[in-house]
């Protein structure tokens, strides 16, 4: 039996659990890694004061693998419009003002941008991904999905801004989409999978 290699994923949100989880499955070459989430061990979410997503993600990297001794898949992401200058940015999390709370952030873009037109609702989603290793070195990759924002949530499935973004060249939103789907071409998905060669190493 191939014994499992125990790697952190710096994240409390279950929803960012199951999207990784689903992107490593997908990877063959990653079947000796046991991904165990930062809630599951009840570690302290560091503050997030960082100015971009890439220096978040390193925050979140470092301080999980200090407290497990393990190593660690971090990343901070966010939704950016366009319009309104690449926010809510690094702020999405908490654009209503308290963090998680995906229902008011959603409804508080929406009301934000409900005179813009159609041309001009262009987003993107970005990530910014950090395998930490115990001795402290670490791999970083980004990954970006561009595309357009709804003017109501339209599907019950994904998590976030999810349901009222529509990636380019489609019709649905990411949360229409079903999980391989929306995997394959996900700034999340991307972010991981570049940093594949390094998680293999591990396994």
């Amino acid at each position: 039996m191939i014994e499992q290699v125990q790697v952190v994923l710096a994240t409390h949100n279950p929803g960012k659990v199951r999207e990784v989880a689903q992107v490593l499955a997908e990877m063959d070459c990653l079947t000796g890694i046991d991904l165990i989430s930062a809630g599951e061990l009840q570690l302290t979410a560091p503050q997030e004061d960082g100015v971009s997503f890439a220096e978040n993600a390193l925050l979140k990297a470092r301080a999980a693998s200090e407290a497990s001794g393990l190593p660690v898949i971090a990343e901070d992401s966010g939704l950016c419009v366009k319009v309104l200058g690449g926010a809510p940015g690094i702020f999405s999390a908490r654009w209503a003002g308290q963090h998680g709370g995906d229902l008011a952030n959603l409804q508080l873009l929406l009301d934000q941008l409900a005179d813009v037109p159609d041309q001009h609702r262009g987003a993107w989603y970005e990530c910014a991904a950090v395998l930490m290793l115990p001795s402290g070195q670490h791999f970083q990759a980004t990954g970006r999905l561009t595309g357009q924002l709804a003017h109501q949530p339209v599907g019950d499935g994904g998590f976030g801004y999810d349901p009222i973004f529509i990636p380019e060249a489609m019709a649905l939103t990411a949360a229409q989409l079903d999980p391989a789907a929306k995997n394959a071409i996900s700034h999340r998905g991307r972010a991981i999978r570049a940093l594949a060669p390094h998680l293999s190493s591990l396994a």
